[in-house]
This record gives C-alpha cells, sequence and structure tokens, in this order.
C-alpha cells in the first residue's frame, strides 16, 4: 500500500503547484488588466493564453458584461483556494492512511 500512498502524495503535491501557479497567473492577469499592457508582449500573451480557458467560461456562466466589473478572476481565485483546503488536504490525508 506504501505505493499507492506516495503517488496519492506525489499527485497532490503535483496538484498543489499547478493550482499555486493558476492562482498567481491570474492575480498577475489581473494587475496587468488594470494598465494598457502590450498584447503583443510575450508575458501578456502567454497570462491571456493561459488563464482564459479557465476565466472565459466563468465570464459567460455570470454573465459579467452585464455589471460592468469582471468578477471572473475572484470567483476562479476562490475556486482555486477551495480546492486547496478540501481537494488537496483530502489527498494528503488519505496518503497518510494509506501507510
Amino acid at each position: 500500500m506504501f505505493l499507492t500512498a506516495n503517488f496519492v502524495e506525489a499527485l497532490a503535491q503535483v496538484l498543489s503547484y499547478l493550482l499555486e501557479f493558476y492562482k498567481w497567473a491570474i492575480i498577475v492577469n489581473a494587475f496587468i488588466s488594470w494598465v494598457n499592457p502590450d498584447p503583443y508582449n510575450f508575458i501578456v500573451q502567454f497570462l491571456q493564453k493561459a488563464t482564459e480557458p479557465i476565466l472565459y467560461p466563468i465570464r459567460r456562466a455570470i454573465g459579467s458584461y452585464w455589471i460592468g466589473i469582471d468578477l471572473s478572476p475572484m470567483i476562479a481565485l476562490l475556486s482555486i483556494l477551495f480546492l486547496q483546503n478540501f481537494l488537496i488536504r483530502s489527498l494528503f490525508q488519505w496518503a497518510g492512511q494509506l501507510r
């Protein structure tokens, strides 16, 4: 069972890193959107390509164009925090129980 426990723990760690990366990418993208970024800048393009697959469905679901404020980064960040506190912790606890 220790192999399964190690696999679950490694999976939880990788998911934790990915969620942390997305959290910071969304935060930086939100800050950059407040200024007039150069659309041809590599970093701006990377952030747009990395975050839009997550933010666009949220924008469509909540219809943020009606209220004039884009709340999709906030909702995405709250979702990431929920996943970090629920899913990642649960995976680590499950890995501990498998040992």
